[in-house]
């Protein structure tokens, strides 16, 4: 099969596009023909070996696995001697343990039937960012119908599945973004927009219940001028040190800095995913698609930032 592999650290130079052998599932593993993969925040760490607290999951000196693509979607083709609740011929999307492939094996906690109409690249887009933004909003932030919610980088990956994830939870949504993008986040339910090219929206006098900063771009020493007395700050950048800092600040003032620590959804997450997914309220912005040789070329443009939603990759 034809798979995007990479052997070494670094930029997207490294990654070349090889024939290599077929996985095998183990037995609590499916065997999945990929159709769409997608470029998530993770697989960009792995990639670059940065932060180096990536290498304690990727590989502390060389990447542990060759082929990255977290997301994907796409039809079962084999399934393990342990599996139950799926068989070939099925069409999931999830987690994979290398989806800019042919195919990839994929264990079977991590993946959902795909919803009858919806398009492998959309499916394909759906689940990291999504799970990013219901941690954040939901179990961090607390979120709570009513409450004025604003969340920063509002047409990204994870921003464009955030504003509708909140406004479906009752919340009074203002997404930031550039000035290009203000349509765009009006069009998925934001109640506000700001043009962060413009407007400083921590010196507006508007207070907010929760502040999401879903690029990791923004402090708290900044947003805490627009956070309510006990209003909560979540941001998706994360080090050993944002941690000890959160903590310290959280324990020692009314307000709250809460990083997100790199764990996956537990159970209450994972029922809120589901039912979202089975309501149809998990609709992504996809802004370009790829070809599986063209991988480097979408993690270049993937690194400039400036992605109206998820970039997608193409297999077949």
């Amino acid at each position: 099969m034809k798979a995007m592999v990479y052997y070494e650290y670094g930029s997207p130079d490294v990654l070349k596009l090889e024939e290599i052998g077929k996985p095998v599932p183990n037995d609590d593993e499916v065997l999945v023909k990929v159709h769409a993969a997608a470029v998530t925040p993770l697989d960009w760490h792995f990639l670059t070996g940065t932060p180096y607290v990536a290498r304690i999951m990727a590989g502390l000196f060389k990447p542990k696995n060759n082929i990255l693509g977290i997301d994907m979607a796409g039809r079962i083709e084999a399934v393990g001697k342990n599996i139950k609740q799926f068989k070939p011929g099925d069409e999931v999307f999830g987690k994979s343990n290398g989806g800019y492939a042919e195919y990839a094996c994929a264990p079977v906690t991590e993946l959902f039937l795909k919803p009858t109409g919806m398009s492998f690249e959309k499916a394909a887009a759906i689940p990291l960012s999504t799970f990013t933004a219901l941690i954040c909003l939901c179990d961090l932030g607390q979120m709570k119908s009513g409450q004025k919610v604003l969340i920063n980088g509002a047409s990204g990956g994870v921003g464009t599945l955030a504003v509708p994830i909140a406004k479906s939870f009752g919340a009074e949504v203002t997404g930031v973004c550039s000035t290009s993008n203000l349509d765009l986040v009006r069009s998925i339910g934001a109640d506000r927009v700001i043009d962060y090219t413009r407007e400083d929206f921590t010196q507006k006098g508007v207070y907010y219940d929760l502040i999401f900063d879903a690029v990791g771009k923004s402090s708290f020493s900044d947003c805490k001028h627009a956070l309510s007395p006990k209003g909560i700050y979540v941001t998706t950048a994360f080090s050993p040190t944002l941690a000890l800092l959160g903590l310290w600040i959280s324990m020692t003032g009314s307000r709250k800095m809460i990083p997100m620590l790199p764990k996956g959804p537990g159970r209450s997450i994972r029922e809120l995913f589901e039912k979202l997914l089975e309501a149809g309220k998990l609709t992504p912005v996809i802004d370009r698609c790829y070809a599986l040789n063209e991988v480097p070329e979408a993690f270049r443009y993937y690194e400039k930032g400036h992605a109206r939603g998820r970039v997608v990759i193409e297999i077949c």
